[in-house]
């Protein structure tokens, strides 16, 4: 909120960040900055994870312009003072549970947070993505930014779109990374925001056998040839394996064959109203080609 010409925001650590004016050198994990990009919030620049590399990763970007939003690195390459030297005035982070920033070592975060406000929004498994995106939306508005016109019409559109194809579970989806040429990571749909909305809508996603991974169950290919799926969310960030390399991979190749449909995917979702609404609908064009094949 902004205050006698002052900014004030309370995160999801429930640590209060505050600033004499309203912060307008914004940085932020990429996530957050192409959220924040969809509701008008412009950062100037981002940083990746310990998944991603020299380079921005695209199926993440959302609709960041290139040459207009710097990418600072991710990983090992990033420290306070490369995060610090273009001197931001907040930055917009994410965490997973536990208020641990993502993305960043945990020295590094404490020394980022002694010079300037840090803002963490919690997109993990604890709030469903409507609740993610009112957050985000929250910090958008303090921030002078707001939704794209029509963005909530065009997710209220696309959802009643999906509920109409969906009715029945039909179409058997599955949600999945690619990890090589021997196994894939399936996910565990209830766990994943963006999955679990899916669901709430009728779509018929695959639930993988009982185990110990909490969001994934790793599986050879042969079991995920066997859960029989029509369409198949697959994780295309730079951290998964090519969907080309998998033509070598016979039992991927048999599913393509028998007319499985691939859905690029992103498990670190944009948490927008006009971003979610472009995933339902990629959904939906495929169910709707399931039904019409």
């Amino acid at each position: 909120m902004t205050e006698q010409g002052g900014w004030r925001f309370s995160d999801d650590r429930g640590r209060a960040s505050e600033a004499g004016r309203t912060p307008s050198r914004v940085l932020a994990y990429v996530q957050a900055g192409a959220t924040l990009w969809d509701l008008g919030v412009r950062s100037y620049g981002v940083f990746g994870s310990g998944h991603d590399g020299a380079g921005i990763d695209p199926a993440k970007s959302g609709e960041l312009p290139p040459d207009e939003v710097a990418y600072l690195g991710a990983g090992a390459a990033l420290d306070a003072d490369t995060l610090l030297r273009d001197a931001p005035d907040l930055v917009v982070a994410v965490s997973y549970g536990g208020g641990q920033v993502y993305g960043l070592d945990p020295d590094t975060a404490k020394h980022l947070e002694e010079q300037v406000p840090v803002v963490v929004i919690d997109v993990g498994r604890s709030r469903t993505l409507a609740g993610t995106s009112d957050r985000f939306a929250e910090l958008a508005r303090s921030l002078g930014g707001g939704e794209l016109p029509g963005a909530e019409e065009e997710l209220k559109a696309a959802r009643a779109r999906l509920r109409a194809l969906a009715p029945g579970g039909d179409a058997r989806v599955a949600a999945l990374s690619p990890a090589d040429l021997d196994q894939a990571y399936v996910a565990r749909p209830a766990l994943w925001p963006e999955l679990a909305a899916l669901d709430e809508l009728g779509v018929g996603l695959v639930d993988p056998p009982a185990g110990p991974g909490v969001s994934w169950h790793t599986a050879p290919w042969a079991e995920v040839a066997a859960l029989a799926p029509h369409v198949l969310l697959t994780d295309v960030r730079v951290n998964a394996a090519p969907l080309e390399s998998l033509r070598a991979q016979p039992h991927w190749a048999a599913l393509l064959d028998a007319g499985a449909l691939v859905v690029p995917w992103n498990p670190e979702p944009l948490c927008s109203p006009h971003a979610h609404a472009r995933f339902l609908s990629t959904v939906a064009d495929a169910l709707e080609t399931v039904r019409e094949g």
